[in-house]
């Protein structure tokens, strides 16, 4: 899902801008909720410590008061025990608000944890699971983003933010309460002053809440050009473009600080002006108070822990006005997650999957096309049947659509219209792990994970034994390769298999699909990326895990046709030759002049 910029123009509120704000903050709350939910046990030992805490907190005054009033005048007296019981509970309160402290933040602290880690856990079990054509629009940069520093705004919120919050509302609740049942015209006098915060923090939320946005889409942007400099750093070198990327960065990051910066201008602008009301009701009440003290209408002690009260009812207005902050950059953040976790897979798994047993290989086309874009076909409608056990070659120029025809048998997206079968079964009806377990692709670049070259080959079949996998290896002729190794088949292959040539990780890819015995093999373009003593090596390899397989060849070099059964010319999407490879070199078509082009080069 792309970010997403719910602001109208210049930046003002519009009804459309409204509307997406609730959309995206509903959406925000039923992820946190959906989050909180299986620790709904230790949320409520949360608030229950809270509210113990919040207790201690409010009855300081209380013990101030009654000394100030009862416990002095007692002790005057000779009678010290009022104010000795009195100090005593101030202390035993004092002591239980330490305790109530500490083991909130365990217990928060813990739940914190286990909520990241399961989000984390959430977002990337999620995003694997979706389609090809999500990540070929939403960059790694993005994701990496959501799992860094969007979840590190939702740490801060829950870790420390939260505490806060849940302590100052409770303790402005509860201090509204004692503040009205000390004095009704003083409590009027504060409620007063609230008319005005609110108003306040209404229109310091919109605005912040804007502000949030700004940074976490500046910083996503960051992030991704961090991310493809460092993979494409080759280029990067090659073409000597780290000026030109320190210059993108520059701009990036300055977007970012600036968006970071307004949102910290807006945040210290309500906090000051929390603060001034804070202090100006103040002063207020001990104009106020004092003159109610002097008229006999209050008692001292009573004025005394009001002012007291008031201190802490204003104090966690300033601590909520740092959780609002937190909050707004945790909320953003959350939008942004929950963008990514409502993405549904394009290429979705079947209800009701139909069961495969042993597959033959037989593939067919059953009147296809497709298009990236609903009104651009990049195939016409063709038909189109594989035996089992044949090997088909797909040949023809760049954009033609044969990489597309692969993506579409590989199921990594599904035909626009038409259908395409295995053994006759609809690919759309088969459950994941059968299609995959019987259609394997392999593409120009193999991919390897760190780790040994025996780990890599395994992802082929992970119950693999150890003998299993070095026959793997030894089928695709990797085993002279591997005596030269320090560890032999054990030996780390390093980053993005950094250690291997492109010849040697495509035979691990090969060992891969040899160990993995599918009944179907798609080789997009396989051994374009070679040398010819590589190619030499991959070609031999392919005879081996090509026997008695159906398979569909995507090749550039004409050389990878030779041990084809079938060739398919297409162009502008469609095939335009069929026949086999002796048939169609000795005609005058596309194939033939490509031939000849091809033996030309060669001389």
């Amino acid at each position: 899902m792309a970010d997403t910029d719910w602001r109208g123009v210049g930046g003002e509120d519009t009804d459309v801008d409204r509307a997406g704000n609730l959309v995206l903050a509903g959406r925000s709350r039923r992820l946190l909720f959906s989050l909180l939910r299986p620790h709904r046990r230790r949320t409520v030992l949360a608030m229950a410590i809270i509210f113990l805490d919040n207790l201690a907190f409010v009855a300081g005054p209380l013990f101030i008061a009654h000394a100030l009033d009862t416990g002095v005048a007692a002790a005057v007296d000779g009678r010290w025990a009022p104010l000795v019981w009195t100090v005593a509970g101030y202390v035993v309160v004092g002591f239980l608000g330490a305790a109530t402290t500490y083991a909130f933040l365990m217990v928060s602290g813990r739940l914190s944890q286990d909520i990241l880690f399961d989000l984390r856990e959430r977002v990337f079990r999620h995003t694997q699971a979706l389609s090809l054509s999500f990540h070929e629009k939403y960059t790694s940069g993005k994701v990496i983003s959501r799992l860094t520093s969007d979840v590190e705004s939702l740490q801060t919120l829950l870790e420390s933010a939260l505490n806060d919050a849940l302590t100052a509302i409770l303790s402005m609740v509860s201090i509204a309460v004692i503040l009205f049942w000390l004095d009704v015209p003083l409590a009027l006098v504060v409620l007063a002053g609230f008319v005005p915060l609110l108003l306040i923090t209404r229109w310091s939320q919109r605005r912040q809440r804007r502000a949030y946005r700004r940074t976490r889409v500046s910083i996503a942007r960051v992030v991704v050009h961090f991310v493809e400099s460092m993979v494409g750093i080759r280029a990067v070198q090659v073409f000597r473009r780290e000026r030109r990327n320190n210059a993108i960065l520059l701009a990036e990051d300055t977007e970012y600080r600036d968006a970071t910066t307004t949102a910290l201008r807006g945040m210290a602008s309500y906090t000051g002006i929390v603060r001034w009301i804070g202090n100006a009701t103040l002063a207020v009440i001990v104009v106020v108070g004092s003159m109610r003290v002097i008229g006999g209408a209050l008692d001292i002690g009573v004025l005394a822990a009001y002012v007291l009260y008031l201190r802490r009812f204003y104090g966690p207005l300033d601590e909520l006005a740092q959780v609002f902050n937190a909050y707004q950059s945790a909320a953003a953040a959350l939008e942004k997650i929950s963008g990514v976790l409502e993405e549904e897979p394009t290429v979705a798994p079947p209800a009701s999957p139909v069961p495969i047993g042993v597959v033959a290989g037989d593939v067919e086309f059953d009147r296809v096309s497709f298009g990236y874009a609903a009104d651009a076909l990049v195939l016409q409608p063709f038909s189109l049947h594989v035996p089992a056990g044949q090997v088909v070659a797909m040949v023809g120029a760049t954009g033609a659509g044969k990489s597309t025809v692969a993506k579409l048998l590989a199921r990594f997206y599904d035909p626009t219209d038409g259908r395409i079968r295995l053994d006759g079964i609809d690919l759309r009806d088969l459950a994941d792990d059968d299609l995959r377990r019987n259609v394997v692709m392999v593409t120009q670049e193999s991919f390897l994970f760190s780790g040994s070259i025996a780990d890599n080959i395994r992802l082929g079949r992970p119950s693999a034994t150890d003998d299993e996998v070095r026959a793997a290896a030894d089928a695709v002729g990797l085993t002279p390769f591997l005596a030269a190794l320090p560890r032999g088949i054990d030996t780390d292959v390093r980053k993005r298999g950094g250690r291997l040539s492109s010849g040697q990780r495509q035979l691990v890819a090969f060992a891969r699909v040899f160990l993995a015995a599918p009944s179907v093999i798609v080789l997009d373009e396989a051994t374009s990326s070679l040398d010819i003593p590589g190619e030499r090596l991959v070609q031999r390899a392919l005879e081996t895990i090509l026997h008695g397989r159906t398979a569909l060849i995507i090749a550039h070099r004409l050389s990878t046709v030779a041990i084809a059964d079938r060739v398919l010319v297409m162009a502008d999407g469609r095939i335009v030759e069929d026949g086999t490879p002796k048939a169609l070199v000795a005609g005058d078509g596309r194939f033939a002049h490509l031939n000849t082009a091809w033996q030309e080069s060669l001389v």
